[in-house]
């Protein structure tokens, strides 16, 4: 069904809260406020051994409402939007605001920092908008019953899921600033579980997301990457402790991607629970390694034309050719360290805005990954990482792993039950290869890469 997200359009009803509170605050002798609306509708199907098993359709609309008075803030939200709900949360905002701690750099931007809103990114897909129930329950179907039939070892499915989202994004304050967006997003996945002639069982899934319909992956090829990657896991055994070359898969440096840019966070920074701090400027990594982060690419999911702040969101590099090059800010954030936003800010309705990125990427470099594993004599090919044992202060990494052993240059015997450790400044200037075979997951896009030198240990 496509057309208006919800017939109160989010931007009326943001403007409608800030102008509410703009009167109820009009006493204080500083007062700012801003609101955000979102509308969205959502659609799925989950099918398991080609049985139905969830069909679910939702709308939904909320608003929330930040309030600043004399430096004291809070946030209230809502998802009814009567008059009198709304004069409700604006009273509520009120009398959080009275009993908060104030805060010097609580505040909104400086209006010369934000912006019209951009309406050249694409976000929005009519076919996907379009895409009526009976199609979910096809590509669902359709993406587990090739993952099923790739092999007979691949004997049983957690099931596959087909979704869709369209939704609207309204921000207003009492700067004057109004603006918002309207954006679709498709998913398709399945996970399945594979049984070798022994009983060991193995599982793995595959995914993809994307804002428009004809950059999603084919259905029947997610599947056969779920069942490929669930067998060849069979037969997986630990190794010996040992220091060794480890190539990462492109979904699995898109992981680590993401911890580095975690690193790079300006509310880190504040803390001092950064390993980056104090390094702005030196060459922290590779020569090889350049990671940007850029909200304006057109047609991707972490794209938007402003952030949840107002400001005009842009291309931020982290690391260029290995030098450490910034950290990321929201307003607030900026404020503290004597900074400028970085159009970082993201927020949902209930909460005060925080730093996130946009479409995170680490720039590809020009190996094969053919080239890349050739050039090991004996050495890892990680597919899996688990648990949380990353230490943003230290720098410290020891995750559990899984993958495949790397023998004279090829893939061989599955490995599990294993973890690998660095130190995440080793790791960066341990890289010796990047690949040329960038993929997108979600918001975030990596190549293969590999490291000269991690710790594998037996777990």
């Amino acid at each position: 069904m496509s057309g208006p997200v919800d017939p109160v359009r989010p931007l009326d009803l943001a403007q409608r809260v800030v102008e509410k509170a703009k009167a109820a605050g009009a006493s204080f002798h500083a007062f700012q406020c801003d609101a955000v609306a979102v509308a969205s509708r959502d659609s799925s199907v989950t099918v398991r051994l080609q049985e139905i098993e969830t069909v679910e359709e939702a709308a939904s609309r909320a608003v929330g409402l930040r309030v600043i008075v004399d430096g004291r803030q809070s946030v209230v939200s809502s998802a009814d939007i009567s008059d009198e709900a709304l004069d409700q949360i604006v009273g509520d905002a009120l009398e959080l605001a009275a009993i908060a701690e104030p805060d010097e750099h609580a505040g909104l931007p400086n209006p010369a920092d934000q912006t019209a809103p951009r309406d050249d990114l694409q976000l929005y897909d009519e076919a996907i908008d379009a895409i009526a129930g009976q199609e979910r329950i096809d590509r669902a179907l359709a993406c587990e019953q090739a993952a099923m039939d790739s092999d007979k070892r691949i004997d049983n499915s957690g099931g596959s899921s087909f979704s869709t989202r369209v939704a609207e994004v309204a921000l207003a304050d009492s700067n004057g600033f109004s603006g918002s967006y309207l954006g679709t997003s498709a998913s398709l996945g399945v996970e399945v579980m594979a049984t070798d002639t022994t009983g060991q069982l193995r599982n793995d899934y595959s995914f993809t997301v994307e804002r428009q319909l004809h950059r999603l992956q084919d259905g029947a090829a997610v599947g056969r990457e779920a069942a490929a990657r669930a067998l060849r896991q069979l037969g997986a055994k630990k190794v010996e402790t040992t220091e060794v070359p480890v190539v990462w898969e492109p979904r699995i440096a898109a992981g680590f991607l993401g911890t580095v840019a975690g690193a790079a966070d300006g509310e880190a920074l504040y803390r001092r629970s950064t390993f980056l701090a104090g390094h702005e400027g030196d060459t922290v990594a590779s020569p090889l390694v350049t990671i940007v982060d850029d909200a304006r690419l057109p047609g991707r999911l972490g794209s938007r034309p402003f952030d949840g702040e107002g400001i005009a969101t842009r291309r931020n590099t982290l690391l260029q050719d290995g030098v450490f090059q910034t950290f990321l800010f929201d307003t607030y954030n900026a404020r503290r360290l004597g900074r400028t936003s970085t159009g970082s800010a993201v927020r949902d309705v209930g909460s005060l805005p925080g730093i996130g990125t946009g479409n995170l990427i680490l720039q590809p470099g020009g190996r094969t990954p053919e080239e890349i594993i050739g050039g090991v004599k004996n050495g890892l090919y990680i597919t899996s990482l688990m648990g949380f044992g990353v230490n943003l202060t230290t720098g410290d990494f020891s995750r559990g792993a899984a993958g495949l052993w790397i023998r004279d240059g090829q893939l061989a015997e599955p490995v599990s039950e294993i973890n690998v450790s660095g130190n995440l400044l080793d790791m960066l200037a341990s890289i010796d290869a990047v690949g040329l075979d960038l993929q997108w997951f979600g918001s975030t896009a990596a190549p293969t890469l590999r490291m000269s030198k991690l710790t594998v240990s037996g777990a």
